[in-house]
């Protein structure tokens, strides 16, 4: 009897200490299903990359770190629902970067899930929600975006297209009505003094909604423009190039996504010259960016594009933080956590990232490319890839921190 007592301790003891390590829970909230369905197993596949490397180097306080997925359908409304069901599964950290009015959604019932559960908190991941607004006057101290922002990715388009003589003097502002198409129509008008070019037309269309973009060429052809200037992503981006290689578009595209998947295979040749603006490009990138992409292909399957190296990163910001933040009762504190994230610094293969405290904005390099033949790395199976034209240090990328940004810290 004495000696099953004296066995049995230390598996008691094992017990409770199990039931106080509580891991932490990493929720996805991605478009899985219908026509963007590409861009959100995008973003899902950077995170599962990210994940996977952050438990092969421990995880957090001797647990893996445990990862669901949740499809937001592709809407405000589903992404609602989904936010409420990883809040319910205990999911402390929710990650999305496809479609700034989800991104809004999202940050709004993150802010209001945390007025209304305190010790429970939940930090949104905004890997690729790039209005300015989310930033501005929505930033709350519980959201952080790892992704650049409109007016910082066409102040380096507009900078380098202008620097190699592809801006030309007429620019065609075309992208998606709503609050990050706004905001690229913007920046487009913000920076034509420095750009010195006039914008002599400007379009916002509904979102992914419309299939067949030829008289929308046919405007552009019209208006005589040098350059069409768009922050169009997805189905509205893939359609469009479909149908400037239809109509024999003469015009050069300056873009935000022209390197996410099928863009290319669509334009063609008729692509090359186009400029996009990215968060990576193996080719500047040099070693280090030939190192990660091996690695990525190895892991997931295929090279990382478009939004992929960016999600990375800004995971590998958050797996910093977590690695600075001890465990209270066994468990992860949020608000720990998120002050961590305010001091992050990051070595990305581009240069350096870090997290601006004062309004959660990371400021990253922002390399600008040209479709070429000569590209190192070829997209979409196609001859053609994203020939580095010049490399912004995050620095030289950044833009102010919107004065409309209150943050409200925790006490």
């Amino acid at each position: 009897m004495h000696a099953v007592h004296i066995a049995a301790v230390p598996l008691l003891a094992l017990l409770v200490g199990t039931a106080q390590a509580a891991p932490v829970k990493i929720g996805v909230l991605e478009t899985l299903s219908g026509p963007q369905a590409s861009t959100g197993q995008a973003y899902r596949a950077a995170v599962r990359y990210a994940v996977d490397k952050l438990n092969a180097a421990g995880g957090w306080n001797g647990e893996p770190v445990q990862l669901l997925e949740y499809d937001n359908q592709g809407g405000p409304a589903g992404a609602s629902d989904k936010l409420k069901a990883a809040a319910a599964d205990g999911v402390q950290i929710v990650v999305q970067g496809g479609s700034s009015a989800i991104g809004g959604q999202i940050t709004e019932d993150v802010r209001k899930h945390n007025l209304r559960n305190p010790g429970k908190e939940i930090v949104y991941i905004n890997v690729g929600a790039e209005a300015l607004e989310l930033t501005g006057e929505k930033c709350n101290f519980h959201h952080f975006r790892f992704a650049g922002n409109a007016q910082v990715r066409t102040k380096a388009l507009v900078q380098a297209m202008k620097q190699v003589q592809a801006l030309g003097t007429k620019v065609y502002a075309i992208n998606q009505n709503y609050s990050w198409g706004q905001d690229m129509e913007r920046a487009i008008v913000d920076n034509a003094g420095a750009g010195g070019y006039q914008v002599v037309e400007k379009t916002l269309h509904d979102v992914n909604k419309i299939q067949d973009f030829a008289p929308y060429v046919a405007k552009i052809s019209a208006s005589g423009a040098d350059t069409v200037i768009t922050g169009n992503w997805s189905n509205d981006l893939l359609l469009m190039m479909k149908a400037s290689k239809a109509a024999g578009l003469k015009v050069r595209f300056g873009t935000i996504y022209l390197d996410q998947v099928g863009n290319i295979a669509n334009a063609g040749e008729q692509a090359v010259g186009h400029f996009v603006a990215q968060a990576f490009n193996a080719e500047a990138a040099g070693a280090e960016g030939d190192r990660f992409m091996a690695d990525y292909k190895a892991k997931s399957g295929h090279w990382p594009v478009a939004t992929e190296p960016q999600t990375v990163f800004g995971l590998e910001m958050v797996a910093d933080a977590l690695k600075r933040t001890k465990p209270v009762n066994g468990a992860l504190d949020v608000n720990a956590l998120a002050r961590a994230l305010e001091t992050t610094r990051l070595k990305t293969p581009m240069g350096e990232a870090s997290m601006r405290a004062s309004d959660h904005q990371v400021l990253l390099p922002i390399v600008v490319s040209v479709v070429s033949k000569d590209a190192k790395y070829k997209a979409d199976d196609t001859a053609l890839g994203f020939k580095p034209v010049k490399v912004f240090t995050a620095e030289e990328a950044a833009v102010p921190a919107q004065a409309s940004c209150k943050m409200q810290r925790p006490g």
